[in-house]
């Protein structure tokens, strides 16, 4: 089969080559798959020689199963089915463990099903992390990317008051964003009580400086890359968090919830580039120079 492998020299650090077709074990459905979803922490880690050379490469990859789990623990031939894990989503069949799969409800096109592991159960799991969010002021930095813009509806949903801070905010107060900033200077000091931070560097010091005591801010991602400098004795005071987040495991739960509110209209996805995935450089290069709002798909043949 054909697959997107890590490869140091390349140009994008990754290369389409034939690899053999993965071996599923007895807890694991194998899956032909037809569109993945590109996530800024997966392409880094490409990038930085963090993945070994010769992984085929990928976290978020939706398509049609090809062969029951061995132990019999549920799915059929021929269900459409949403894929997690931590490798092996971009080829054109993956073995993945039934835990980290969900059956993509009927009318859920399989290219919007494919956006939502990564960026959806990490907008998921990182509000659930922050207690009630009723009536309370959460923030959402980075806020037009995938993570971003599914947390602001989750927000909403959830019954607090969003604010959303992105360099590009077309559409973000239809998503349910009370108030739509591009800058975190316009607000005040100790002004908002949850942050679902992406950004990191400098915007992560303006989050903390935006925080209100008792309060806590998510850190998702860093796609700024940059080193956050925090001005001294500016973490003395009334306590408050920062916490590192960890998505962790056992998804499928999760894709399930989040596919049954696109199913019903309650979150929608925006896919901000689709293509061929011989075009991978191109999409790459999109996400990380923040030139997409939403998701990038793939479309695997």
């Amino acid at each position: 089969m054909r697959a997107l492998v890590v490869t140091p020299d390349a140009p994008s650090c990754l290369a389409l080559t034939e690899v053999a077709d993965p071996a599923p074990t007895p807890d694991q459905v194998l899956v032909e798959v037809e569109h993945v979803s590109l996530n800024h922490g997966e392409l880094l880690l490409a990038r930085t020689g963090t993945t070994a050379p010769g992984v085929v490469h990928g976290w978020d990859a939706a398509g049609v199963v090809a062969r029951t789990a061995g132990n019999g623990s549920g799915l059929a031939v021929g269900d459409r089915v949403l894929t997690f894990g931590t490798s092996g989503a971009w080829a054109q069949r993956r073995a993945v463990p039934v835990a980290e799969v969900a059956v993509v409800p009927d009318g859920v096109d399989l290219p919007v099903a494919a956006t939502l592991p990564v960026a959806g159960v990490t907008a998921l799991r990182a509000l659930r992390r922050s207690g009630t969010l009723l009536a309370r002021r959460v923030l959402v930095t980075g806020a037009s990317g995938g993570v971003g813009r599914i947390a602001v509806q989750l927000a909403a949903r959830a019954g607090a008051h969003v604010i959303a801070s992105a360099r590009r905010t077309d559409g973000l107060a239809e998503l349910g964003a009370h108030q739509v900033i591009a800058n975190l200077d316009d607000l005040a000091p100790e002004s908002v009580d949850v942050v679902v931070e992406n950004v990191g560097g400098d915007q992560l010091v303006r989050a903390w400086r935006a925080l209100a005591p008792g309060g806590v801010i998510q850190s998702i991602g860093y796609t700024s890359g940059g080193p956050a400098a925090f001005p001294a004795y500016t973490t003395v005071g009334p306590a408050k968090s920062l916490t590192s987040f960890y998505m962790g495991p056992g998804l499928g739960a999760d894709m399930a919830y989040l596919l049954d509110l696109v199913a019903t209209g309650a979150l929608a996805v925006h896919v901000g580039w689709r293509g061929p995935w011989q075009r991978y450089d191109e999409a790459a290069n999109a996400l990380v120079n923040r030139e997409v709002n939403g998701k990038v798909v793939l479309d695997v043949d």
